[in-house]
Protein backbone atom coordinates (compact mmCIF):
# COMPACT_ATOMS: atom_id res chain seq x y z
CA UNK A 1 0.00 0.00 0.00
CA UNK A 2 2.87 2.31 1.12
CA UNK A 3 4.75 1.44 -2.34
CA UNK A 4 2.05 1.98 -4.73
CA UNK A 5 1.45 5.65 -2.72
CA UNK A 6 5.60 6.71 -3.20
CA UNK A 7 5.03 5.42 -7.38
CA UNK A 8 1.65 7.64 -7.46
CA UNK A 9 3.39 10.71 -6.34
CA UNK A 10 6.52 10.43 -8.34
CA UNK A 11 4.47 10.06 -11.34
CA UNK A 12 2.44 13.15 -10.48
CA UNK A 13 5.82 15.14 -10.13
CA UNK A 14 7.21 14.09 -13.55
CA UNK A 15 3.47 15.39 -15.11
CA UNK A 16 4.07 18.74 -13.51
CA UNK A 17 7.84 19.37 -14.72
CA UNK A 18 6.99 18.00 -18.29
CA UNK A 19 3.73 20.38 -18.63
CA UNK A 20 5.31 23.11 -19.36
CA UNK A 21 7.55 22.13 -22.45
CA UNK A 22 5.05 19.93 -23.99
CA UNK A 23 2.03 23.05 -23.76
CA UNK A 24 4.98 24.91 -25.98
CA UNK A 25 4.91 22.16 -28.75
CA UNK A 26 9.32 22.48 -28.73
CA UNK A 27 9.30 25.77 -29.80
CA UNK A 28 10.69 28.67 -28.20
CA UNK A 29 8.86 31.52 -27.22
CA UNK A 30 10.68 33.18 -24.93
CA UNK A 31 10.67 36.60 -27.04
CA UNK A 32 7.11 37.05 -27.53
CA UNK A 33 6.29 38.63 -24.27
CA UNK A 34 8.78 42.12 -25.34
CA UNK A 35 6.92 44.57 -26.98
CA UNK A 36 7.38 45.19 -30.79
CA UNK A 37 9.10 48.91 -29.56
CA UNK A 38 11.66 47.78 -26.73
CA UNK A 39 15.33 49.45 -26.38
CA UNK A 40 18.36 47.90 -25.79
CA UNK A 41 19.24 47.63 -22.36
CA UNK A 42 21.05 50.93 -21.71
CA UNK A 43 19.21 52.89 -24.49
CA UNK A 44 17.49 54.96 -22.00
CA UNK A 45 20.67 55.08 -19.74
CA UNK A 46 22.77 56.93 -22.35
CA UNK A 47 19.73 59.11 -23.58
CA UNK A 48 19.50 60.81 -20.06
CA UNK A 49 23.20 61.13 -19.70
CA UNK A 50 23.07 63.44 -23.09
CA UNK A 51 20.00 65.26 -21.94
CA UNK A 52 22.25 66.01 -18.75
CA UNK A 53 25.33 67.14 -20.78
CA UNK A 54 23.30 69.57 -23.18
CA UNK A 55 23.63 73.28 -22.59
CA UNK A 56 19.82 74.43 -21.98
CA UNK A 57 18.15 78.06 -21.36
CA UNK A 58 16.80 78.32 -17.91
CA UNK A 59 13.21 80.43 -17.39
CA UNK A 60 15.08 83.59 -16.14
CA UNK A 61 17.00 83.71 -19.16
CA UNK A 62 19.98 82.43 -18.04
CA UNK A 63 22.14 80.18 -19.75
CA UNK A 64 22.97 76.19 -17.79
CA UNK A 65 26.11 74.58 -19.27
CA UNK A 66 28.02 71.79 -18.58
CA UNK A 67 31.39 71.38 -18.02
CA UNK A 68 32.34 69.18 -20.42
CA UNK A 69 30.46 71.54 -23.13
CA UNK A 70 32.27 74.69 -21.20
CA UNK A 71 35.34 72.61 -22.66
CA UNK A 72 33.89 71.73 -26.68
CA UNK A 73 32.69 75.89 -27.04
CA UNK A 74 35.85 76.72 -25.90
CA UNK A 75 34.92 78.66 -23.34
CA UNK A 76 37.30 81.35 -21.59
CA UNK A 77 36.56 83.98 -18.92
CA UNK A 78 38.68 87.07 -17.30
CA UNK A 79 38.01 88.62 -14.24
CA UNK A 80 36.93 92.17 -14.22
CA UNK A 81 39.07 94.93 -13.10
CA UNK A 82 37.27 98.58 -12.93
CA UNK A 83 39.66 101.04 -12.59
CA UNK A 84 41.08 104.00 -14.48
CA UNK A 85 41.82 103.79 -18.36
CA UNK A 86 42.86 106.06 -21.34
CA UNK A 87 39.57 107.74 -22.34
CA UNK A 88 39.54 107.12 -26.59
CA UNK A 89 37.48 109.01 -29.46
CA UNK A 90 36.44 107.45 -32.63
CA UNK A 91 36.81 108.79 -36.39
CA UNK A 92 35.87 107.86 -39.62
CA UNK A 93 39.20 107.81 -41.59
CA UNK A 94 40.88 106.84 -44.83
CA UNK A 95 44.41 105.56 -45.72
CA UNK A 96 45.94 108.52 -47.98
CA UNK A 97 49.49 107.97 -49.38
CA UNK A 98 52.27 110.07 -47.67
CA UNK A 99 53.13 113.15 -49.19
CA UNK A 100 56.48 112.94 -49.03
CA UNK A 101 56.68 109.21 -50.57
CA UNK A 102 54.28 109.51 -53.11
CA UNK A 103 53.17 111.28 -56.19
CA UNK A 104 51.47 111.51 -59.16
CA UNK A 105 52.41 112.27 -62.71
CA UNK A 106 49.95 114.87 -64.74
CA UNK A 107 50.74 116.36 -68.31
CA UNK A 108 51.65 119.48 -68.20
CA UNK A 109 50.59 120.56 -71.97
CA UNK A 110 48.06 118.97 -74.40
CA UNK A 111 49.85 115.70 -76.27
CA UNK A 112 49.69 111.95 -76.91
CA UNK A 113 51.04 108.82 -74.96
CA UNK A 114 53.90 107.21 -76.45
CA UNK A 115 55.67 104.42 -74.62
CA UNK A 116 58.99 104.64 -73.30
CA UNK A 117 62.10 101.96 -73.64
CA UNK A 118 59.96 99.01 -71.66
CA UNK A 119 56.79 100.42 -72.61
CA UNK A 120 53.99 101.76 -70.23
CA UNK A 121 54.13 100.60 -66.48
CA UNK A 122 51.69 98.77 -65.28
CA UNK A 123 49.63 98.38 -61.79
CA UNK A 124 51.95 96.96 -59.31
CA UNK A 125 55.52 97.67 -60.88
CA UNK A 126 58.35 98.80 -58.80
CA UNK A 127 60.11 101.81 -60.03
CA UNK A 128 62.58 104.32 -58.70
CA UNK A 129 63.08 107.96 -58.61
CA UNK A 130 63.70 109.35 -62.12
CA UNK A 131 62.90 106.40 -63.77
CA UNK A 132 60.98 107.16 -67.14
CA UNK A 133 57.46 105.98 -67.34
CA UNK A 134 56.18 107.39 -71.11
CA UNK A 135 56.67 110.05 -73.64
CA UNK A 136 54.14 112.76 -74.05
CA UNK A 137 54.25 114.18 -77.28
CA UNK A 138 52.66 117.50 -78.25
CA UNK A 139 49.41 117.76 -80.21
CA UNK A 140 48.65 121.72 -81.70
CA UNK A 141 45.47 122.27 -83.88
CA UNK A 142 45.96 123.48 -87.19
CA UNK A 143 45.83 127.23 -86.19
CA UNK A 144 48.59 127.10 -83.84
CA UNK A 145 50.69 124.36 -86.25
CA UNK A 146 50.83 126.82 -89.25
CA UNK A 147 51.59 129.90 -87.06
CA UNK A 148 54.79 127.39 -85.60
CA UNK A 149 55.85 127.04 -89.25
CA UNK A 150 55.77 130.47 -90.40
CA UNK A 151 57.64 131.45 -86.72
CA UNK A 152 59.88 129.00 -88.03
CA UNK A 153 59.97 130.63 -91.87
CA UNK A 154 60.99 133.66 -90.70
CA UNK A 155 63.74 132.65 -88.44
CA UNK A 156 65.01 131.01 -91.35
CA UNK A 157 65.41 133.93 -93.73
CA UNK A 158 66.46 136.25 -90.83
CA UNK A 159 69.06 133.51 -90.15
CA UNK A 160 70.41 133.54 -94.03
CA UNK A 161 70.53 136.90 -93.93
CA UNK A 162 72.47 137.10 -90.41
CA UNK A 163 75.06 134.39 -91.78
CA UNK A 164 75.74 136.21 -95.03
CA UNK A 165 76.69 139.37 -93.12
CA UNK A 166 78.58 137.93 -90.51
CA UNK A 167 80.68 135.95 -93.43
CA UNK A 168 81.07 139.84 -95.36
CA UNK A 169 82.01 141.46 -92.42
CA UNK A 170 84.60 138.78 -91.64
CA UNK A 171 85.96 139.39 -95.40
CA UNK A 172 86.17 143.09 -94.05
CA UNK A 173 88.59 142.55 -91.07
CA UNK A 174 90.81 145.18 -90.99
CA UNK A 175 88.46 147.48 -92.41
CA UNK A 176 85.71 147.91 -89.89
CA UNK A 177 85.94 148.02 -86.76
CA UNK A 178 85.97 144.71 -84.78
CA UNK A 179 82.90 145.59 -82.20
CA UNK A 180 80.91 145.57 -86.17
CA UNK A 181 82.39 142.46 -87.09
CA UNK A 182 81.61 140.22 -83.04
CA UNK A 183 77.72 141.66 -82.95
CA UNK A 184 77.24 140.24 -86.66
CA UNK A 185 78.15 137.04 -85.74
CA UNK A 186 76.90 137.40 -82.27
CA UNK A 187 73.37 137.54 -84.19
CA UNK A 188 74.01 134.89 -86.34
CA UNK A 189 74.66 132.49 -83.31
CA UNK A 190 71.41 133.84 -81.55
CA UNK A 191 69.11 133.26 -84.51
CA UNK A 192 70.57 128.95 -84.98
CA UNK A 193 69.64 129.07 -81.00
CA UNK A 194 66.23 130.15 -81.76
CA UNK A 195 65.75 128.11 -84.86
CA UNK A 196 66.66 124.90 -83.01
CA UNK A 197 64.53 126.08 -79.87
CA UNK A 198 61.42 126.65 -82.20
CA UNK A 199 62.19 123.74 -84.33
CA UNK A 200 61.94 121.15 -81.81
CA UNK A 201 59.45 122.20 -80.06
CA UNK A 202 57.10 121.38 -82.81
CA UNK A 203 58.46 117.69 -82.58
CA UNK A 204 59.92 116.98 -79.46
CA UNK A 205 58.49 114.41 -76.76
CA UNK A 206 58.97 115.27 -73.11
CA UNK A 207 60.16 112.30 -70.82
CA UNK A 208 57.23 111.33 -67.91
CA UNK A 209 58.99 110.51 -64.74
CA UNK A 210 58.56 108.76 -61.50
CA UNK A 211 58.31 111.27 -59.29
CA UNK A 212 58.98 108.74 -56.06
CA UNK A 213 60.09 105.29 -55.49
CA UNK A 214 57.52 103.01 -54.64
CA UNK A 215 54.98 101.07 -57.09
CA UNK A 216 52.35 102.05 -59.45
CA UNK A 217 48.96 102.10 -57.69
CA UNK A 218 47.00 103.51 -60.85
CA UNK A 219 47.53 103.87 -64.68
CA UNK A 220 44.88 106.39 -66.31
CA UNK A 221 46.45 106.26 -69.52
CA UNK A 222 46.86 103.98 -72.78
CA UNK A 223 49.26 103.91 -76.24
CA UNK A 224 48.27 107.10 -78.31
CA UNK A 225 45.72 108.09 -75.72
CA UNK A 226 45.68 111.82 -76.25
CA UNK A 227 45.24 113.99 -72.93
CA UNK A 228 45.04 117.25 -71.92
CA UNK A 229 47.04 119.50 -69.40
CA UNK A 230 47.17 118.74 -65.96
CA UNK A 231 45.63 115.50 -66.32
CA UNK A 232 46.58 112.53 -64.31
CA UNK A 233 48.44 109.80 -65.77
CA UNK A 234 49.91 107.63 -63.00
CA UNK A 235 50.34 107.64 -59.60
CA UNK A 236 52.97 106.40 -57.63
CA UNK A 237 53.05 105.19 -53.68
CA UNK A 238 55.36 103.51 -51.36
CA UNK A 239 53.44 100.64 -49.33
CA UNK A 240 55.59 101.15 -46.86
CA UNK A 241 54.92 104.64 -45.84
CA UNK A 242 51.51 105.44 -45.61
CA UNK A 243 49.26 107.69 -43.63
CA UNK A 244 45.38 108.06 -42.13
CA UNK A 245 43.60 110.89 -42.59
CA UNK A 246 40.57 111.65 -40.06
CA UNK A 247 37.62 114.17 -39.58
CA UNK A 248 36.73 115.25 -36.23
CA UNK A 249 33.39 117.31 -35.87
CA UNK A 250 34.31 118.71 -32.52
CA UNK A 251 37.32 120.72 -31.39
CA UNK A 252 37.37 120.01 -28.41
CA UNK A 253 38.24 116.26 -29.51
CA UNK A 254 41.42 117.39 -31.12
CA UNK A 255 43.23 118.44 -28.01
CA UNK A 256 44.98 115.88 -25.90
CA UNK A 257 45.30 112.86 -28.47
CA UNK A 258 48.38 110.89 -28.13
CA UNK A 259 48.72 107.63 -29.62
CA UNK A 260 45.84 105.75 -31.64
CA UNK A 261 45.02 102.72 -34.06
CA UNK A 262 43.18 102.08 -37.08
CA UNK A 263 40.67 99.26 -36.94
CA UNK A 264 40.49 97.20 -39.99
CA UNK A 265 39.04 93.78 -41.15
CA UNK A 266 41.30 91.13 -39.47
CA UNK A 267 43.61 93.17 -37.47
CA UNK A 268 44.59 96.76 -36.67
CA UNK A 269 47.65 99.73 -37.42
CA UNK A 270 49.40 101.23 -34.91
CA UNK A 271 48.94 105.12 -35.94
CA UNK A 272 51.23 107.98 -34.73
CA UNK A 273 49.11 111.57 -34.06
CA UNK A 274 50.71 114.12 -36.17
CA UNK A 275 48.81 117.21 -36.09
CA UNK A 276 45.16 119.02 -37.38
CA UNK A 277 44.15 121.34 -39.71
CA UNK A 278 43.05 124.94 -39.05
CA UNK A 279 40.95 124.97 -41.65
CA UNK A 280 37.52 123.12 -41.87
CA UNK A 281 36.84 120.65 -44.54
CA UNK A 282 33.07 119.48 -45.31
CA UNK A 283 32.32 120.97 -41.71
CA UNK A 284 35.15 119.07 -39.31
CA UNK A 285 38.85 119.04 -39.02
CA UNK A 286 41.01 116.92 -40.67
CA UNK A 287 43.31 114.91 -38.72
CA UNK A 288 46.13 113.42 -40.12
CA UNK A 289 48.14 110.23 -38.68
CA UNK A 290 51.38 108.20 -39.30
CA UNK A 291 51.07 103.85 -39.93
CA UNK A 292 53.99 103.35 -37.90
CA UNK A 293 53.18 99.08 -37.41
CA UNK A 294 51.01 96.53 -39.17
CA UNK A 295 51.26 94.31 -41.02
CA UNK A 296 48.01 93.99 -42.97
CA UNK A 297 47.69 95.34 -46.70
CA UNK A 298 45.96 98.51 -47.13
CA UNK A 299 45.15 100.41 -50.42
CA UNK A 300 44.80 104.09 -51.08
CA UNK A 301 41.24 105.52 -49.94
CA UNK A 302 40.61 102.44 -48.05
CA UNK A 303 37.82 103.89 -45.41
CA UNK A 304 39.01 102.92 -41.85
CA UNK A 305 38.04 103.28 -38.04
CA UNK A 306 40.48 105.34 -35.79
CA UNK A 307 40.34 105.18 -32.57
CA UNK A 308 42.71 107.62 -30.62
CA UNK A 309 43.13 108.01 -26.95
CA UNK A 310 43.35 111.11 -25.57
CA UNK A 311 44.65 112.39 -22.08
CA UNK A 312 41.14 111.88 -20.03
CA UNK A 313 40.42 108.77 -17.99
CA UNK A 314 37.21 106.66 -17.16
CA UNK A 315 36.59 104.15 -15.20
CA UNK A 316 35.53 100.99 -16.86
CA UNK A 317 36.51 97.10 -16.95
CA UNK A 318 39.10 95.78 -19.83
CA UNK A 319 38.06 93.18 -21.84
CA UNK A 320 38.79 92.24 -25.09
CA UNK A 321 36.12 92.90 -28.22
CA UNK A 322 35.62 89.62 -28.54
CA UNK A 323 33.19 90.09 -25.59
CA UNK A 324 30.30 91.92 -26.80
CA UNK A 325 27.29 90.31 -28.22
CA UNK A 326 24.05 91.89 -29.29
CA UNK A 327 21.25 91.85 -26.32
CA UNK A 328 17.25 92.66 -26.45
CA UNK A 329 16.69 95.22 -29.09
CA UNK A 330 20.49 95.59 -30.24
CA UNK A 331 21.85 96.96 -26.87
CA UNK A 332 25.29 95.57 -26.54
CA UNK A 333 25.74 92.98 -23.49
CA UNK A 334 28.52 90.67 -22.14
CA UNK A 335 28.03 86.94 -20.79
CA UNK A 336 28.79 86.96 -17.18
CA UNK A 337 29.72 83.29 -15.35
CA UNK A 338 27.43 83.64 -12.70
CA UNK A 339 28.66 80.33 -11.38
CA UNK A 340 30.56 76.67 -12.22
CA UNK A 341 27.62 76.07 -15.04
CA UNK A 342 25.42 79.14 -15.28
CA UNK A 343 26.05 82.25 -17.45
CA UNK A 344 23.93 85.47 -17.39
CA UNK A 345 23.54 87.64 -20.12
CA UNK A 346 24.51 91.61 -18.85
CA UNK A 347 23.47 94.78 -21.14
CA UNK A 348 26.64 97.10 -20.34
CA UNK A 349 28.37 100.62 -22.09
CA UNK A 350 31.38 100.55 -23.70
CA UNK A 351 33.90 102.64 -25.08
CA UNK A 352 36.31 102.10 -26.84
CA UNK A 353 40.14 101.88 -25.79
CA UNK A 354 42.31 100.92 -29.01
CA UNK A 355 41.40 98.46 -31.78
CA UNK A 356 41.14 95.54 -29.57
CA UNK A 357 39.79 96.44 -26.36
CA UNK A 358 36.91 98.10 -25.05
CA UNK A 359 36.11 99.18 -21.46
CA UNK A 360 33.05 98.36 -20.20
CA UNK A 361 32.16 101.28 -17.99
CA UNK A 362 28.68 100.02 -16.62
CA UNK A 363 26.93 96.45 -15.94
CA UNK A 364 29.94 94.45 -14.54
CA UNK A 365 31.50 94.68 -11.40
CA UNK A 366 35.03 94.31 -10.37
CA UNK A 367 35.77 90.62 -9.76
CA UNK A 368 32.75 89.51 -11.83
CA UNK A 369 34.40 86.80 -14.55
CA UNK A 370 33.24 88.12 -17.99
CA UNK A 371 33.07 85.81 -21.49
CA UNK A 372 35.90 86.45 -23.91
CA UNK A 373 36.04 83.61 -26.05
CA UNK A 374 32.86 81.75 -27.29
CA UNK A 375 30.65 84.24 -26.33
CA UNK A 376 29.02 84.40 -29.94
CA UNK A 377 28.51 80.49 -29.46
CA UNK A 378 26.67 80.99 -25.91
CA UNK A 379 24.04 83.19 -27.05
CA UNK A 380 23.00 80.59 -29.48
CA UNK A 381 21.69 78.05 -26.88
CA UNK A 382 18.42 77.77 -27.04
Amino acid sequence: MKTSYLAGTLALLLLLVHAPVSAHGDEDHSQDAKPANAKPAGAATAGAAIEMVAAQRLADGSLWVPKVVQRQLGIRTVQADVRDVASSVEFNAKVIADANAGGRVQASQPGRIEPGPRGLPVLGQRVTSGQLLAYLRPVVNSIERGNNQAQVAELESQLAIAERKAQRYQQLEGSLAQATIESARIEWEALKKRRAAVGASLTAREALLAPVSGIISATHVVLGQVVDAKDILFEVVDPAHLSVEALAYDAALVEGLTSASAVLPGGSLTLQYVGAGRQLREQAIPLLFRVTAGTLAVAVGQPVRVIAKTGRTVKGAAVAQAALVKGGVGATAVWVHAGPERFVLRKVTTQAIDAERVALTSGVASGERVVTQGAGLLAQVR
